[in-house]
């Protein structure tokens, strides 16, 4: 089976009392068109979406009327950082951007991806932080550029 579209998300369809089957992907593959996947259930299926949109836990590769294949993200190894204040948060946010870091927010708080200089850095600066594993919605991405 070649899935080359995402047929929905989980959040805003309702797939009913169709059998769940879960493809279960690290955050960093969510980004990759192209991919072979294998589902909880040892169904192997290609992906080869058409557009340039990078999935996203809950999006619905295939459905039909017993039958629902879903993405279901891992859980990363995070650094959760919950700044005091607009000073702590620019303070990290700098630091962050400075070492080409990609950053997600969720609510008040800023997610990356776990490092050991950067658990150091939040100790100098005496940001708040936990590390955690948790699962993260899309990809964590990295943004290329040279400084000239």
């Amino acid at each position: 089976m070649i899935i080359e579209r995402i047929v929905g998300n989980v959040s805003r369809n309702d797939i009913g009392n169709r059998q769940v089957e879960y493809v279960y992907m690290p955050s960093d593959d969510l980004v990759k068109r192209i991919q072979r996947v294998i589902t909880d259930h040892g169904r192997e299926i290609g992906v080869r979406l058409k557009e340039a949109k990078a999935l996203t836990d809950g999006d619905i590769l295939y459905l039909d009327k017993r039958t629902a294949i879903v993405v279901s993200v891992l859980e990363d190894d995070l650094l959760v950082i919950r700044p005091r204040n607009l000073k702590q948060m620019g303070e990290i946010a700098h630091q962050l951007g400075n070492r080409h870091l990609p950053a997600q927010f969720e609510g008040d708080e800023m997610l990356v991806q776990y490092d050991r200089l950067v658990e150091e850095l939040l100790q100098q600066l005496d940001i708040p932080y936990e590390r955690a594993k948790r699962k993260v919605r899309q990809a964590f991405r990295h943004v290329g550029h040279h400084h000239g």
